[in-house]
């Protein structure tokens, strides 16, 4: 399924009104890009939407034993500072980082990219745009990435200003120095 595309020029919303079309249209999964072209996204399925759950509780439960920052789900838009609001089917971000944010802020779209982003391929996305969007994830401050292919059983790993590398997915996907510990085996999470 195409990703669906409405041209703002005439409309040139703020931040605040692209925060009320989106909780006043729940029901709708919305970002925009750069541009303040507004972007509309189809649900997932229900395999890949237990993924992605599955994903979550993994993050979740170790970040609830490290104590070093905050999980997201894929409701959250987070501004980004080329001036795109951007979700993430998971992102983490250091603890430090949040807490600096005003609390009005966090309650609608922060001015802050996660440290972290998952991005899982689901049946209506395309892989070239999420390829496209992992990259602005990384060039807006990102520091690590991982693109799950399903179809391919290849998850793709990002990190800023470096070629994406293939890991599969059998084998362990490490946090590196970004989630200190955290490793994950997506086979376990989506088998064949």
């Amino acid at each position: 399924m195409e990703l669906f595309t409405i041209k703002t020029e005439s409309a040139n919303l703020t931040d605040d009104q692209f925060f009320l079309l989106c909780a006043e249209n729940k029901e709708i999964r919305f970002e925009r890009d750069k541009n303040k072209n507004i972007l509309i996204m189809a649900p997932t399925g229900g395999e890949t939407g237990n993924s992605n759950l599955e994903l979550g509780i993994d993050l979740g439960v170790w970040n609830r034993k490290k104590r070093l920052g905050y999980c997201f789900d894929s409701n959250t838009g987070f501004t980004l500072p080329n001036g795109a609001i951007k979700s993430a089917d998971v992102a983490w971000m250091a603890k430090e980082k949040w807490e600096r944010i005003p609390r009005e802020e966090r309650k609608k779209f922060a001015h802050v990219c996660p440290d972290f982003v998952i991005e899982l391929l689901s049946e209506s996305d395309n892989a070239k745009r999420a390829m496209m969007k992992m990259e602005e994830w990384m060039e807006n401050g990102c520091q690590l990435g991982w693109l799950i292919d399903p179809n391919t059983r290849i998850t793709h790993v990002y990190k800023p200003a470096a070629e994406p590398t293939m890991i599969p997915f059998e084998e362990v996907l490490d946090g590196e120095n970004v989630l200190l510990g955290f490793e994950l085996k997506i086979a376990e999470i989506i088998p064949d």
